[in-house]
């Protein structure tokens, strides 16, 4: 479950920052009217100077980091009404009608259509928010992340006062922002975007949102718009950088992963925080991320993998809660009650229907080399060699070892 956590958070992060890049360079495609466009190692390249970027402001901010937590969801709340209201105003003559927004699907893949359907739950599973059509699904995908990691308050609760209750009301408000707001997105995308799905995937600014926008709005709204956008995704790609180093430094201060003596060290002079774990963080995100330059199969399993490893990493504790933890949960001050149990019953189901969705290719059947989903790869290889791990070493000691960590921090 913890290594399986950290991939997922690793992956993310990875996934986020691409995401920014593709973002960021789709401005000044924007602007030459997209007489250049970024080979694999420009947009790499911008890759890596965002996740360096987001390591410097984790170590350096982190006395800060709530103010701007608080910033960073204003304008994320900025953007969303801008293009909420820019949309409709700017496709005023051409909006698409009702039934082509909640009643009409495309199938672009070779998949048969209901299971085309089955996979368009990859971009809620992914960002967190509903579709409207499956026709939507790439382009919601490939271009438009919204308000997502509503797990990241579990990996700060260390440093929350009254966590027991707070996290989970963030949990909660998270998941609600995501639902309401992403819900009336995904309907104004519908509406405004042009019908012609084949076209807007193959836009030349290389990103189908810039094409969205700038049919709506013209070159320079679009260019506002997306500069706006990528700032958005960079702030949230630090945020999900602080998750993922509070994840591997509590998963290393257990000593269950690789150079942990190294990883757990606390930076005092700093504030007192994982200094060690958030620049681990960012040389594997760099690693992982080195997948982007081989082409678009191995970059679309960077997103899938914060999908498949999440996921696995929620499903374990509260599958061994429902199967053999019942008579020892103790209820604490959050409490769903007599809802509890299938309220379980019904996240495990959900959380391996997406684990499963986000292994397959989403092309089509018989893939190739170019269109393998390489998701399945990576993640059963780290979860193959976690439980090996276990077996033949680290269940000799890591119960005790955990025990004794926990009795030298709470006492």
């Amino acid at each position: 479950m913890g290594y399986s956590n950290t991939l997922g958070l690793v992956g993310g992060l990875c996934s986020i920052d691409y995401g920014f890049s593709l973002m960021l360079l789709s401005v000044p495609v924007l602007a030459t009217d997209g007489a250049w466009t970024p080979s694999h190692g420009v947009t790499y390249a911008v890759f890596l100077a965002c996740v360096i970027c987001h390591g410097i402001l984790a170590s350096s901010f982190s006395k800060v980091m709530g103010k701007l937590q608080t910033a960073f969801v204003v304008m994320n709340f900025v953007l969303i009404f801008a293009t909420i209201i820019a949309l409709p105003i700017g496709r005023s003559k051409t909006r698409n009608d009702a039934t082509w927004i909640f009643a009409t699907t495309a199938n672009l893949t070779t998949w048969p259509s209901g299971w085309a359907f089955m996979l368009s739950w990859l971009s809620p599973i992914w960002v967190s928010c509903s579709l409207a059509n499956t026709s939507v699904q790439s382009i919601h995908t490939n271009s438009y992340k919204t308000i997502g990691a509503f797990d990241s308050c579990v990996h700060m609760s260390e440093e929350a006062a009254n966590a027991t209750r707070a996290v989970p009301y963030g949990i909660l408000m998270s998941i609600g922002s995501c639902w309401l707001f992403g819900w009336i997105i995904v309907i104004v995308l519908a509406a405004c975007m042009s019908t012609d799905l084949e076209s807007l995937l193959a836009t030349p600014f290389g990103q189908p949102m810039a094409q969205i926008y700038y049919d709506a709005v013209g070159k320079r709204g679009a260019i506002g718009l997306m500069t706006l956008l990528f700032i958005v995704q960079f702030f949230m790609g630090l945020s999900i950088t602080v998750a993922a180093s509070r994840q591997m430094w509590a998963f290393s201060r257990d000593g269950a992963l690789p150079l942990s003596r190294f990883v757990r060290v606390i930076n005092q002079r700093l504030g007192y925080i994982p200094f060690n774990a958030i620049w681990f963080c960012v040389v594997l995100a760099v690693l992982l991320g080195l997948l982007t330059i081989i082409g678009p199969a191995a970059a679309t399993a960077v997103f899938s993998l914060a999908v498949a490893g999440n996921n696995l990493a929620w499903l374990m504790p509260i599958f061994a809660r429902v199967m053999w933890g019942q008579k020892k949960f103790k209820p604490g001050p959050f409490y769903t009650g007599r809802f509890s149990v299938p309220i379980a019953w019904v996240a495990i189901v959900f959380l391996v229907f997406g684990i499963v969705l986000s292994m397959f290719p989403t092309g089509g059947p018989n893939p190739t080399a170019e269109t393998m989903n390489y998701t399945v790869v990576i993640n059963c290889s780290v979860w193959g060699g976690a439980l090996l791990y276990y077996y033949v070493d680290a269940r000799k000691w890591l119960v005790s070892h955990v025990f004794e960590v926990k009795s030298m921090i709470f006492g």
